[in-house]
Formats: C-alpha cells, structure tokens, sequence
C-alpha cells in the first residue's frame, strides 16, 4: 500500500512538471499570433519575424539532448529548475523588448531553458512513478501537452486582445515563475549515476519526449499565421 506522502509527493510532482511543459508549448504558439503586433509595435521585417519564431524552435531542437544528458550528470531536479528559472528571467526579457533584436536574443535564450527543462518533466515522473502507474503519468502529459497545442492560438489572441503582444509574454513569465518555485520542495531529487532500471526508463522517456516535441515544432512551424503585410 502506497504511503499518502508518497502518494501526495507523486501527484504534485505530476502537477509541477505539467505545468512546466504546458508553458513551454504555450509560449511559442502564442507568439505565432503576436506576430502581427510585432511587426506593428517594433516595426520588425518579415526576416526579423521568421527568426522570433525560429531562434526559439532550433534552440529547442538543437539542445533537447543535451539537455536531457545535463540532467543525468548534474541532478534531474537541479537541471529542472535552472530551465525553468532560465526560461522564466529570458520570458520577462522578452517581454520587456524594445527592438527585434532583443526580442530574437530572448526568444534563444527561452529555447535553450526549454530544451534543458522538457526532457527531464518526463525523467522526473520515471523517477516519482513505479512501472505499474508511470504509463498513466506519462499519458497525462502527453495530455497536457496536446492541450497546451490546442489552446495556444486562443490564449495568444485573447492575451494580444486584453492587452498587448508584451503581456503573452509577461504572462508566460508569470506561469512559470511559479513552477519554478515548487520543485525544490516537491519534487524527489534524482542525481546521477542512475540504476540500471531507471537508466531505461530515462532513456525510453527521452525518445518519447524528441518525437512528441519533434512533432510540435514541425506543426507549429507549419501552423503559425503567414504574415502578409
């Protein structure tokens, strides 16, 4: 039988990580919709436009596995937390932008906090899960991070409506300043060198989360709104 601290530890670990991979997938759908306040606030060029959406998606793609490997050496909660807190400071600098310039250079930055903190939300739940419950831990994520594709577009726009293309980004900092705060007391701390059974599992996770991710950045590189001005 399963101690309720356990159970309890379990289930915000699975909140915490959700959490950190829905903002992760939020945030470069919704700036797909603030592309056109962009251009209109920063007079940005359609050049300059491509590369706020591109300078995120290949610091993603390109440091994924690294980040995942960074998180095997150093600590997976550890690494968590500094890609969530390097995501979090370059949000808010975004945000705060005053020309494209800066805007691209923050936007790298946020993928390389997201490619560090992705990885290991699926590590870490391989770590807080026995075998018999991980399958439905991993399927809510992959649940959330379907949720999160879906309602990136809507939250862009109603963000973009309400107040401006600053304040998707600001809210995004927001969101994951708060994640950021709770996994040093929630999450179980996880260092390598990692057992055999766990090594699996982090190996299979990491699969899991390049294809999963792979297919995200493709769909939102092929879904984003094509400017026209």
């Amino acid at each position: 039988m399963t101690d309720p601290a356990t159970s309890r530890r379990r289930g915000w670990t699975l909140a915490i990580v959700s959490i950190g991979l829905f903002m992760v997938v939020l945030d470069n759908l919704v700036v797909n919709v603030a592309l056109p306040s962009i251009h209109r606030d920063l007079g940005a060029s359609i050049q300059s436009l491509e590369w706020t959406v591109n300078a995120y998606v290949l610091a993603y793609a390109v440091l994924l596995l690294t980040g995942a490997a960074l998180g095997d050496r150093f600590g997976r909660k550890r690494m968590f937390i500094a890609g969530i807190a390097l995501f979090t400071a370059s949000s808010a600098a975004a945000a705060l932008a005053p020309s494209t310039g800066l805007l691209i250079g923050a936007r790298a930055i946020q993928g390389i906090g997201a490619a560090i903190a992705t990885p290991l939300t699926l590590t870490l739940l391989a770590d807080a899960f026995p075998p018999a419950k991980r399958g439905l831990a991993i399927g809510i994520w992959s649940g959330v991070s379907g949720i999160a594709v879906a309602l990136g577009p809507l939250v862009g726009g109603a963000v973009i409506q309400l107040a401006s293309w600053h304040g998707s980004s600001g809210s995004t900092s927001r969101s994951a300043w708060r994640s950021w705060r709770w996994p040093a007391r929630v999450c179980p701390r996880a260092v390598a060198p990692m057992p055999a059974s766990t090594s699996a599992a982090s190996a299979s996770a990491r699969l899991a989360c390049s294809a999963s991710c792979s297919d995200w950045s493709a769909h939102s590189r092929s879904a984003g709104p094509t400017p026209r001005w």
